[in-house]
């Protein structure tokens, strides 16, 4: 599978940004993506994820209650809202993206990830 970030941008603190990541190529039935994020200086973090059939989704507590996941079936692409952005919140955000097996479960380690797009800035200025 093919991913292709796009939304990054500048943005005010208190401000909002919707990240998009357009999956491409082989069926996305038993796929989960989610968002990782790394800021300068600091390892790559989990965001967050969506199972692709079905929509469950989970994130980290660090933006629960501020950033949202959701996928659009129809136009192969999950989104990454994200309201009530802080400094803290600045980074290159990626998506990736893994197939699970037998059984789905919760996957917030970025080595377990198969398939990366590229990176896109986020920037929230104070």
């Amino acid at each position: 599978v093919q991913l292709q970030a796009s939304g990054g941008g500048l943005v005010q603190a208190g401000g909002s940004q919707r990240l998009s990541c357009a999956a491409s190529g082989r069926t996305l039935n038993k796929l989960s993506i989610a968002w990782f994020r790394q800021a300068p200086g600091k390892e790559r973090e989990f965001v967050a994820a969506t199972r692709w059939s079905g929509g469950l989704t989970y994130s980290a507590d660090s933006v629960k209650g501020r950033f949202t996941i959701s996928r659009d079936k129809y136009k192969n692409t999950v989104y990454l809202q994200m309201n009530s952005m802080n400094p803290e919140d600045t980074a290159v955000y990626y998506c990736a993206g893994r197939y699970w097996g037998n059984y789905w479960y919760k996957e917030a380690d970025d080595a377990k990830y198969e398939h990366w797009g590229q990176g896109t800035q986020v920037t929230v200025s104070s």
